[in-house]
This record gives structure tokens, C-alpha cells and sequence, in this order.
């Protein structure tokens, strides 16, 4: 199913989700070419929970750009296919192998203020990040490791630890906490 179709089927979870659901669909509507970089002032990424077969953890990185505890995405980079943008993301930011989806669906929704900043010694002016996440699961036993250019350390959290970790208000308050509540819509059946 295309990303245009998943965002038209999409069930908004708040007006956060809502707002930034009707701009994506009128961006990707109009045919903006958002799947590069290519546009420089807004572009999709794709980020995942990646929760643990308990859902009481999640998986996060510390993230070199942002100084900050965060969860595991990156670029489109011209790939329409969004899903496997996040597993592959999850796999080069933590090095874990077995990565299972736990929904197909989108799971959450945001469109993420990126500011100025250098990257390899270039400046990257401030742009917008059109996230799609998905939910994710993987063993917390399995190895992981940092992916250097990017983060310097990767670990499991407890989930309002994982919030906590964050030193980014926003995210705390409108990103973390909202996947962590809807994360309850998949607990495991005992």
C-alpha cells in the first residue's frame, strides 16, 4: 500500500496527529517532491518505537546532532517505501539483526522542526522532517552497538525513562508520551 493511501486511512490519535496528517496528505497530494533531500525545506523521514516483546522498553540512541536520547529513524532518501526505510534505519542505528514489525499500519504521525546545523561540514539550513512511525519489536538480549556518525550510545529504557531520557521538551511532552499511550493498544495477550 503507498503512503498516500496510508495517510487517507489513517485514524488521528490527537489534534497533533490530525493537523499534521492534513498537511502531509495536501503536500503529497500536490506532488511536491518530498522523498529527497532534494527539498530542502521540508522532507520524509521514517522513525520507529522499537519496543521489547514485553512492551515495558523501548529502544533509543543517543543522537550526536541533537545531544539528546532519541528514537531510531532517518531519510527516505528516494525510497517510497517507508516501513523499510525504518527497519533499515533501526538496523544500521543499533546493529540489531532481528528487527519483527509489529503492525504494517503507521503508527504515529509528525512533522518535526529541524534546526540549522552542520553535517560533515556542510550547513544544512532549517527544515521540516515529515515523519511517519512505525511500531517495531526486537529482543533486548540481542547485541547492539552505536553507529559512531550518528550516535554514541544505544540502550533499552523503560518507558517513562525512555521520555525522561530526552532532553528535548517537545518530544517528550508531544512525541515520546503519545507513543508510549498508544503503545497500551498492543499489549501482549496473556
Amino acid at each position: 500500500m503507498n503512503l498516500l493511501t496510508q495517510l487517507r486511512a489513517y485514524q488521528s490519535w490527537n489534534e497533533q496527529e490530525a493537523r499534521d496528517q492534513a498537511e502531509l496528505l495536501g503536500r503529497l497530494e500536490s506532488g511536491e517532491s518530498l522523498y529527497t533531500r532534494a527539498n530542502t525545506s521540508a522532507h520524509l523521514t521514517a522513525s520507529a518505537w522499537v519496543t521489547d516483546p514485553s512492551r515495558t522498553q523501548v529502544l533509543m540512541a543517543y543522537h550526536n546532532l541533537y545531544n539528546s536520547w532519541s528514537w531510531l529513524g532517518g531519510h527516505a532518501d528516494g525510497d517510497t517505501d517507508l516501513m523499510a526505510v525504518a527497519l533499515r534505519e533501526v538496523r544500521e542505528e543499533s546493529g540489531l539483526e532481528t528487527v519483527r514489525v509489529i503492525s504494517p499500519e503507521i503508527f504515529s504521525l509528525e512533522i518535526l522542526t529541524v534546526n540549522g546545523h552542520e553535517k560533515r561540514g556542510v550547513y544544512v539550513s532549517s527544515h521540516l522532517h515529515l515523519n511517519v512511525t512505525y511500531l517495531l519489536e526486537a529482543d533486548p538480549a540481542s547485541p547492539i552497538r552505536c553507529k559512531l556518525d550518528e550516535n554514541s550510545q544505544v540502550g533499552w529504557f523503560g518507558l517513562k525513562e525512555a521520555v525522561s531520557a530526552s532532553t528535548e521538551p517537545w518530544f517528550q511532552e508531544r512525541i515520546y508520551s503519545k507513543l508510549n499511550a498508544k503503545l497500551r493498544l498492543f499489549l501482549p495477550q496473556i
